[in-house]
């Protein structure tokens, strides 16, 4: 009867990690459009400076981070010193800063479609250099997601071209961010989630205050008098940042209870939801080839997803 208990209770919580972070990312997802192709006020101003973002996500979840090591975690000893994150926080604030920019040229279905591909730098590497082969599905499929011209209209700067090369370079910086915590949790093994929240954070608030403030070209200042001229922008921009930071409790939770396959499954699902969700909310329906595409990507993914799951079993046999 117990163990009957106990698995409930595992599929409880693994239900409610799924509802976390598809609730959290699928309506910050939303927001992210919104801000993106909405027009403010009477004169129809948009909002240009869509780095900000990464600048109020670090400062937010920097905070969330630190209360919740110090209501859950106590002393966090033996842990990575805060300095070893300034690396991967260089890669961290220019990554999903590019991915950002890239809603101004492609749609947001488009950007999700093209991160999605996040293994490809990954393959190609593992391809050219150990001569392992991938599925067509996984790696190329996301090439073929066109934007509708009702879309188009609504972008501040349509250029495919450069949007898909800004998001290529988002999952360059994102491949070089993970390899770097990976490094740092295995030399600092007590190194808790909360700790790689707080660090990272940290050094993305510090990097993106200089970028957005210091320096000449910096448009911090306008975003903030944007702020204050809209408050119906500064409110979005505060739930994007909210569900930023719920949503990475939940992957934390995920990660920690069920494992970091668990938590890929969730994400990938997550974002074929939130393609549907966004072509719904914004009034912009796919067409059958962009349908076709985003198909045959997330085929493709959970096929990968499968691979990964068999040879996790074949491993539980032989130990």
């Amino acid at each position: 009867m117990e163990s009957h208990g106990g698995g409930a209770s595992r599929v409880m919580v693994l239900c409610f990690c799924i509802a976390g972070i598809w609730s959290a990312y699928i309506t910050q997802g939303v927001l992210q459009e919104t801000l993106s192709t909405k027009r403010f006020g009477p004169d129809g101003e948009r909002f240009e400076h869509l780095s900000f973002l990464n600048l109020a996500q670090n400062v937010v979840c920097l905070f969330w981070s630190f209360i919740m090591l110090k209501l859950w975690s106590g002393s966090s000893s033996g842990g990575a010193p805060w300095w070893s994150y300034w690396s991967a926080g260089i890669t961290n604030t220019i990554g999903p800063a590019m991915g950002i920019e890239a809603l101004k040229y492609i749609s947001y279905p488009a950007q999700v479609l093209a991160k999605s591909s996040k293994m490809i730098p990954v393959m190609l590497m593992g391809t050219l250099v150990y001569g392992i082969k991938y599925t067509f599905l996984s790696t190329y499929a996301p090439s073929l997601l066109l934007t509708s011209s009702k879309t188009i209209s609504k972008l501040a700067h349509p250029n495919a071209p450069l949007g898909y090369g800004l998001c290529f370079l988002n999952l360059t910086f994102d491949g070089f961010t993970n390899a770097t915590q990976d490094s740092i949790t295995s030399r600092y093994p007590k190194t808790s989630a909360w700790d790689i929240m707080l660090g990272m954070n940290l050094w993305g608030t510090i990097y993106n205050l200089v970028y957005m403030f210091a320096l000449p070209y910096g448009s911090g200042f306008e975003s903030y008098q944007f702020c204050i001229k809209h408050p119906e922008a500064a409110w979005d921009i505060f739930l994007f940042c909210l569900c930023g930071a719920v949503g990475q409790n939940f992957i934390f939770l995920t990660i920690s209870r069920f494992g970091s396959l668990a938590n890929t499954t969730i994400t990938t699902t997550r974002k074929f939801v939130s393609i549907v969700v966004s072509s719904l909310v914004t009034g912009n329906p796919l067409s059958g080839k962009q349908w076709g595409s985003v198909m045959m990507v997330f085929s493709g993914l959970s096929y990968q997803i499968y691979l990964k799951w068999r040879k996790m079993q074949k491993k539980k046999k032989t130990t």
